[in-house]
C-alpha cells in the first residue's frame, strides 16, 4: 500500500449501520483532524487534473475536501447543494444513491461554457451523486477535467457509470 492510501486508511472509522442499519459509514473526521494528512490530502487531490477554472464540492463532505484544493489551485469554489439550499435560479438532478433517492442543485450562472471543472466528493459509492454532479456541470456548457474522490467503496460499482469520465481515488476499498 503505498503511503498515502495508508495514510488514509489509518485515519477513517467505520460506523457500522449509520445512516441506517446495514450502511458502513466511512467517517472522514480523524483525517481531518490531523492538519499534516488533511494538507497531503488535499495536495493529492489538486495533483490530479492540472488546473481547472472551477472546483465543485459535493454537500457535504465534498465542501471540506474541494474548498481549500480550490484555493491551492488559484480556481473558483462551487457547491453542489442538496435541494432547495441554493438561492437563485438552479439546475436539478435527481439520482439513486446506496439507500434511496436524493435531488442535488448547482446554480445556473456557477459555471461558464468554457470552464474546466473538477469535481470532488469524499467517498464515491454507487456512483449515483458523482454522475448526477457531471450532468449539472455538462448541462451548462461546461466540461468535467474530472471526478477525483478520497475513498471508492469498489463493492457498490459506482465507476461503471462514470466510464465516459476521467475518476481518480485516493484509495479504493
Amino acid at each position: 500500500m503505498d503511503r498515502l492510501a495508508e495514510l488514509i486508511t489509518t485515519r477513517i472509522r467505520d460506523i457500522p449501520d449509520y445512516p441506517q442499519p446495514g450502511v458502513i459509514f466511512k467517517d472522514i473526521t480523524p483525517l481531518l483532524a490531523d492538519g499534516k494528512a488533511f494538507s497531503d490530502v488535499v495536495d493529492a487531490l489538486a495533483a490530479l487534473y492540472g488546473t481547472p477554472d472551477k472546483v465543485v464540492g459535493i454537500e457535504a463532505r465534498g465542501f471540506i475536501l474541494a474548498a481549500p484544493v480550490a484555493t491551492h489551485l488559484g480556481a473558483g469554489f462551487v457547491p453542489v447543494r442538496k435541494k432547495g439550499k441554493l438561492p437563485g435560479p438552479t439546475f436539478s438532478e435527481e439520482y439513486e444513491l446506496e439507500y434511496g433517492t436524493a435531488t442535488i442543485e448547482v446554480h445556473r450562472d456557477a459555471f461558464e461554457p468554457a470552464d474546466r471543472v473538477l469535481i470532488i466528493d469524499d467517498v464515491l459509492a454507487t456512483g449515483g451523486t458523482a454522475l448526477a454532479t457531471a450532468n449539472l456541470v455538462r448541462r451548462t456548457g461546461a466540461t468535467v477535467a474530472g471526478i477525483a474522490v478520497l475513498i471508492e467503496l469498489s463493492f457498490l460499482h459506482g465507476r461503471a457509470k462514470l466510464t465516459d469520465l476521467p475518476l481518480t481515488a485516493l484509495l479504493t476499498v
